[in-house]
């Protein structure tokens, strides 16, 4: 006798209940950054480049691998980047001058193999850290002398007006070299002859390792350069966007006063309130080199 199983009644399988649908993003999403979020993003990226420049020859130069002297760029990213100024423009910068020639254009590559004494070198090898120059892009160079590109800006601002060639030279300095006397030698020739020529002072409150107020009686930068009857003021140099801004309104304004033969030199004082940039710095041997 077989016993036959009763037959099981299958309940219907539940439906899984359908994933909700992700509501639509708007067409608007894609600006509610803000209009100019493309030209942000490359500002970021180039930021970005020079800080991780920066960040590998710190690990070069404690490695031995980077010999001579090196000064960062690290906390004044703001200040370099920026596209006010067209290509043939002349840059003058200082011997901190990393993060200016990779913002000209300079490749990484041409910049490092320099750092190394490489025939690659952007300055065949010969110049290292401090004196990176690229003539094809009107960088003419950094400069291991505190305030020494100042006489050579005015040089290169008075042959262009010269030869009637409306260009502007933008020089960038420290605030140390507020207290050398090309500063003061340079600023007044650039005013006295009215030369197209933009100073741009990075001041991160040290020069070196001596604090603002220790070596100077008026820590207003600003104020001191309307003596020479410069238009001149202080900008964030943390805010990328306001540096820019400034930069380019400055230029434009050498550029208007050029053409009607009215132009004074201008200044544009950055404060870079950063720590970073101060603790980034590396001008020292590493215990190995000494």
């Amino acid at each position: 006798m077989s016993l036959a199983r009763p037959s099981r009644t299958r309940k219907p399988a539940r439906k899984s209940p359908k994933a909700a649908k992700s509501p639509k993003t708007p067409k608007t999403a894609k600006t509610e950054l803000g209009p100019g979020t493309g030209h942000r993003t490359d500002l970021l990226e180039t930021m970005l480049r020079i800080r991780r420049f920066e960040e590998r020859c710190v690990e070069l130069y404690s490695a031995t691998k980077i010999r001579g002297f090196v000064h960062l760029y690290i906390g004044e990213e703001a200040v370099a980047v920026n596209e006010a100024l067209p290509p043939e423009d002349a840059v003058v910068s200082t011997y901190r001058d990393h993060g200016h020639a990779l913002a000209r254009g300079i490749t990484a590559e041409a910049v490092m193999a320099e750092m190394y004494g490489r025939a690659t070198g952007c300055s065949g090898g010969r110049g290292g850290s401090m004196h990176l120059f690229d003539a094809s892009r009107r960088f003419y160079g950094g400069n291991a002398i505190v305030a020494g590109g100042l006489p050579l800006a005015a040089g290169l601002a008075l042959a262009d007006r010269m030869r009637g060639q409306h260009r502007v030279t933008c020089c960038f300095f420290g605030d140390g070299a507020f207290a050398e006397g090309e500063f003061h030698e340079t600023a007044n020739l650039a005013a006295l002859w009215n030369l197209p020529l933009l100073f741009v002072c990075e001041n991160n409150l040290y020069a070196m390792g001596t604090a603002l107020e220790r070596h100077q009686a008026q820590t207003d930068l600003a104020m001191r350069a309307t003596s020479y009857g410069m238009v001149a003021w202080s900008v964030d140099g943390m805010d990328v966007e306001a540096v820019e801004r400034a930069q380019a309104e400055h230029e434009d304004g050498v550029r208007r006063r050029w053409a009607t033969r009215d132009d004074r030199a201008v200044k544009v004082d950055g404060a870079l309130l950063t720590r970073r940039s101060r603790a980034g710095t590396s001008s020292h041997s590493p215990p190995r080199m000494k």
